[in-house]
């Protein structure tokens, strides 16, 4: 049984997209960050950097004791490894999938984040600050598009855990003010993730259905 601390973030989405592909039983531990619980003396025991996902996996391949872990990224690798699913044992098509979650977790997120913010919570407008992060968000996209042009999925020709990684992140497109009309080869891809059984589920949880 694995443990999901979660709020439906791009990040949170992203960990319940891979459990539900995978079919690895969960329970989802809900964390109200409007409501500051991810500053919880017990959530900072397993995520000491205050943020979600975080997980605790009960049933570890070694069959030790429970293993936390925090970041998406990390979390992701670690399932994919311990399920064999998501990611090849394939050296190159193995870094080719990990050199794209590492884009998504380096690039992508941090810049829609902060697109995000800037544009839709910030107390202040900031208009360089608007500019910069929506300027470097279309970057990214093209990047994405370029590489999608070219593969079928993001890493190659399987779907695996940097399409799980960068989906939600392209699903919240409107609130970075990106239209995926001027990206073809990435709205092709994220409606086929978008239709996937499993992906309807992580749509209909993160709407509180």
């Amino acid at each position: 049984m694995i443990e999901l601390y979660y709020s439906a973030t791009p990040n949170g989405q992203k960990i319940v997209l891979f459990l539900e592909e995978a079919a690895l039983p969960y329970r989802l531990q809900p964390i109200d960050l409007t409501k500051g619980e991810q500053f919880s003396t017990e959530f900072l025991s397993i995520a000491p950097n205050n943020k979600i996902p975080a997980i605790v996996d009960y049933q570890p391949v070694d069959g030790g004791k429970p293993v936390a872990l925090f970041e998406s990224g990390a979390i992701l690798i670690y399932l994919a490894e311990k399920t064999g699913k998501f990611l090849s044992a394939e050296w190159r098509e193995r870094a080719i999938t990990l050199q794209w979650l590492f884009w998504q977790t380096s690039g992508l997120g941090p810049t829609g984040g902060q697109n995000y913010h800037f544009n839709h919570v910030a107390a202040q407008t900031i208009p360089y600050a608007i500019e910069r992060f929506q300027v470097e968000t279309q970057r990214l996209y093209k990047v994405l598009n370029h590489q999608l042009e070219q593969t079928p999925w993001v890493a190659g020709d399987h779907y695996s855990i940097a399409d799980i990684a960068i989906w939600p992140w392209i699903n919240a497109h409107e609130h970075q003010r990106i239209d995926l009309a001027n990206y073809p080869a990435i709205h092709n891809w994220f409606t086929r993730i978008q239709i996937r059984p499993a992906t309807q589920r992580v749509i209909k949880l993160a709407a509180g259905n």
